[in-house]
């Protein structure tokens, strides 16, 4: 029981001076002062503007401090989201479906109508679309009965699912 409360008391030691270290070293990179220079039109002079220093304070969280601490990275995770901010409008819908979306990068798009059950309905769209904003207008021309249905949109290996109400 000594070895353990020995080594547990070592451990958090060790933590909090890392934790302190981290934090003074932290201090000292958000102090800066600014330089600059100044040349005004007609003058040939130069001048060198000197402002206050400024302490920008920087919001961290406990675990922070610790991620140098740890063998792996959690945070590298790179998010490469090829279609983002999809949008179906007006919701309920009528008689035409209006639907917004980004993609990050060409892709094949497929917009799909699916009913409660999974099962496909109709095929909205189907082809190779250039990367950015897109926005498309579908006619159902009463082809869907009233109801809840799924609008299924997917470019590459992502699909981001909508539910829609039909009156």
């Amino acid at each position: 029981m000594r070895k353990f409360l020995h080594r547990t008391i070592s451990v958090l030691t060790l933590s909090t001076m890392i934790l302190v270290g981290s934090a003074d070293a932290a201090q000292e990179r958000a102090v800066a002062i600014d330089t600059s220079r100044v040349a005004k039109g007609t003058d040939a002079k130069v001048t060198q503007l000197a402002s206050p220093s400024v302490e920008k304070r920087t919001q961290r969280s406990f675990f922070s401090s610790f991620k140098s601490f740890f063998p792996f990275k959690a945070n590298n995770v790179v998010n490469d989201k090829l279609l983002s901010s999809v949008k179906v409008f007006p919701n309920p819908i009528v008689d035409q479906i209006s639907l917004s979306y980004r993609l990050d990068k060409q892709s094949t798009v497929s917009i799909k109508v699916m009913d409660a059950l999974g099962n496909e309905v109709m095929t909205l769209l189907n082809q190779e679309l250039d990367a950015g904003p897109q926005s498309h207008v579908f006619e159902t021309n009463n082809k869907l009965t009233n109801g809840f249905y799924f609008i299924r949109v997917s470019a590459g290996t992502e699909t981001v699912v909508k539910r829609i109400s039909v009156l």
